[in-house]
């Protein structure tokens, strides 16, 4: 057993030695709740997603905007017909050219042609429906950021409260290990005037090196959460930290909603997105229309390069009509169709589903508050117990087992009394992001 004791201590020495040497740094929950809203990863992943959908928003200004082309062609050629087109082109064709020789036969001709090219949409039904879609697309990420950072907000208070408890068990822990060294030495004195048994003296060592291990689970813990804190704010320090407050009962605003509002962020998201397949379907049927485009180009040609002597141009309109299209225009539009339906589908469900987790949260805070003044009674009751043990034992009028007993008792009184501080203000927090407007 002195093996054991002696082996158990050695290694809580070392491990302690190896926390303490880590830099401690103090940090207050605004911190990090400003930290995490900076630097978070998952944070700026949503925010690239915002800035992909805006740029597919951007795309569809081509139902509006023209779209402008230049070039320029250098060719060479005998090809009859391409050779007198091109010196007509040139505007130099000359009786000579029509002779039937140099019309069947003609000689290599250079042409090099400036083309510059305008099309203008005028009537594009589909495009229009398309940018809808593609709008709400738009804003249905940007209402995503804001729901992640609530998330995260969440996470934030949650991990913080862990490094709150920790500390909680730490400070508990080390009382009782102090108490329980005091009751060692008390032990001790009474083995030595034969008032215990060696078993007595044993029980109260391995109660200490038990409260040294529980003291060491703590001190892990507390790295626990400080890594996890460090990974929200993406900081690869490696540090602990140390919160400026500690854990106590705290009441969070608005959580009396009896419904999840659809003004929240993540569902006004989901409404948006069932917008945007609704447009994508009206889209879709929409293709079934002609369009109507203006086009418009002005070329310059010459036998010599980047020269312009002759010119032209031609502008117009195109009523296009696809009458036609096998049957993938039909199956496009039922596609949409479907996924316009599901995505109705996914959103009631996902209304239904955070109204059942709110009720639930409700019931969980209920029962949160009732287990905090019952474990708050008990802790009392098993603080006063031991009190009188202790006294007791101190005039030997009790057993080392009763005393060890009462310890125990009231260490865990006492983790379980923050545990269930934490459980309350950490139900109420999650209760505050599901009615969240």
């Amino acid at each position: 057993m002195k093996k054991y004791t002696y082996i158990l201590s050695l290694s809580f020495l070392l491990v302690s030695l190896l926390v303490q040497g880590q830099e401690v740094v103090p940090i207050s929950k605004a911190e990090v709740l400003s930290k995490v809203s900076e630097n978070n990863i998952s944070i700026k992943i949503s925010k690239q997603e915002y800035f992909k959908a805006k740029a597919d928003f951007r795309q569809t200004n081509a139902v509006f905007l023209p779209s402008i082309t230049a070039s320029h062609t250098a060719m060479a050629t005998t090809n009859p017909l391409m050779a007198f087109g091109s010196k007509l082109n040139q505007e130099i064709l000359t009786p000579s050219d029509f002779n039937p020789d140099l019309l069947n036969n003609p000689n290599q001709v250079e042409n090099f042609a400036t083309r510059f090219e305008i099309q203008q949409p005028l009537i594009n039904v589909d495009g229009m429906y398309q940018r809808k879609a593609a709008k709400s697309k738009m804003e249905a990420q940007a209402l995503q950021i804001e729901r992640t950072s609530d998330y995260y907000t969440l996470e934030v208070e949650k991990a913080y409260m862990q490094l709150q408890l920790a500390y909680k068990g730490i400070e508990v822990l080390e009382k009782a290990l102090e108490t329980a060294n005091e009751n060692k030495k008390l032990a001790d004195n009474s083995f030595k005037q034969g008032y215990l048994q060696r078993a007595d003296v044993l029980s109260v060592e391995v109660r200490v090196s038990d409260i040294k291990n529980q003291l060491q689970s703590a001190k892990s813990n507390v790295e626990n959460a400080s890594n996890y804190l460090s990974f929200l704010m993406n900081d690869s320090n490696k540090v602990i930290y140390k919160p400026l407050d500690s854990l106590q009962i705290v009441s969070f605003n608005n959580i009396n909603s009896e419904t999840i509002s659809e003004e929240r962020s993540d569902i006004k998201a989901m409404q948006l997105a069932s917008n945007a397949y609704d447009a994508m379907n009206k889209a879709d049927k929409m293709s079934f229309l002609p369009r109507l485009n203006a086009f418009g180009s002005y070329e310059l040609y010459d036998d010599q390069i980047f020269q312009g002597d002759a010119s032209g141009y031609v502008f117009g309109a195109q009523l296009s009509w696809n009458i036609l299209d096998g049957t993938k225009r039909f199956g496009k539009a039922q596609k949409s169709k479907a996924e316009l339906e599901k995505s109705k589908l996914q959103y009631q469900q996902y209304v239904s589903k955070n109204q059942l987790e709110l009720n639930k949260a409700k019931r969980m805070l209920t029962d949160a508050e009732n287990r905090l003044n019952l474990t708050k009674l008990a802790l009392e009751q098993s603080e006063e117990a031991l009190r009188i043990r202790t006294n007791r034992y101190k005039e030997g009028l009790e057993k080392t087992t009763d005393l060890l007993s009462a310890e125990t008792q009231y260490l865990q009184k006492q983790l379980e009394y923050y545990q269930t501080i934490f459980e309350y203000n950490f139900t109420q927090a999650y209760l505050q992001f599901l009615t969240k407007e």
